[in-house]
């Protein structure tokens, strides 16, 4: 029978030290992985590993900035040097803000691009060398926005959607190698930085939470969940799908939040200096 357990097997998240992603940290920790975490915040890394090791876990971490390819370069081959080639990548490292398309100036636009999409591959790319062949897996950590457009996310929609088209060409290009890629989308998912910014107001959450066919908002748990089934040998024949874990919202769409949103956006000063 085959079971999720990833004893021995070496777990990388990228924006592993909060939300979803540090979620998804703990939870492969929790299945007896050795895991390593980057952010930005060294800080926040070593709070991380720390409290995955009080899991249990063998874990260790480093600070990078996706956007600075050299630094990854240098994080992963640390990891790889204490724990060995790399069983499970996930790249969730990711930055936002809500603006509308007429008050974002060019470097905001430029900045989120940076962040998830340029960020995602300099991840990918940096990891690739290091990737347990055959039997490694990959997960980005996508967004509705890759595939519905919102008000006031011009920069993520096109950022995410141009994610979840690297897992498909890459599931093209690495497949032969033995390297599964999937993409997972996290719909709405409470205590999140994404819907304190997406959702600021007790009535544009409930709106929200109305609007997910389950009538409930998610956790981190949920896409833990997702991206265990994903790594595992339960997965072994899902390669370059993009996986919403979200309760059907993206069947019912956005409208509900967009339409309280929109007002407080145009409200809004112009962000010159994002």
């Amino acid at each position: 029978m085959l079971t999720i357990d990833f004893t021995g097997q070496n777990v990388v998240v990228i924006g592993g030290t909060s939300g979803i992603n540090r979620g998804i940290a703990e939870t492969f920790a929790r299945h007896g992985a050795r895991v390593a975490v980057a952010s930005r915040n060294p800080q926040k890394v070593a709070d991380t590993v720390a409290a995955l090791q009080e899991l249990g876990a063998e874990a260790t971490g480093f600070s990078a900035d996706v956007r600075d390819y050299d630094s990854l370069v240098a994080g992963l081959a640390e990891v790889v040097a204490a724990f060995g080639p790399i069983d499970v990548l996930v790249s969730g490292a990711a930055g936002n803000f809500p603006a509308l398309a007429e008050k974002m100036s060019p470097n905001g636009f430029k900045s989120v691009v940076d962040i998830d999409l340029l960020g995602t591959y300099h991840v990918l790319r940096a990891a690739h060398p290091h990737l347990r062949r055959p039997g490694a897996s990959i997960i980005n950590i996508s967004a509705p926005q890759a595939v519905m457009g919102m008000v006031g996310q011009a920069h993520v929609c096109a950022a995410k959607a141009g994610v979840d088209m690297i897992t498909k060409t890459l599931a093209l290009e690495w497949g032969a190698e033995g390297i599964r890629i999937n993409s997972v989308i996290p719909g709405p998912i409470e205590g999140t930085e994404g819907m304190r910014r997406l959702a600021p107001t007790p009535e544009m959450l409930q709106s929200c939470r109305d609007s997910v066919p389950l009538r409930r908002m998610g956790v981190p748990e949920d896409v833990a969940n997702a991206c265990l089934f994903l790594a595992s040998p339960l997965a072994s024949y899902v390669h370059g799908v993009v996986l919403a874990v979200d309760g059907g919202w993206l069947l019912s769409g956005y409208s509900a939040t967009a339409g309280a949103l929109e007002p407080l956006l145009r409200a809004m000063p112009a962000r010159e200096k994002q």
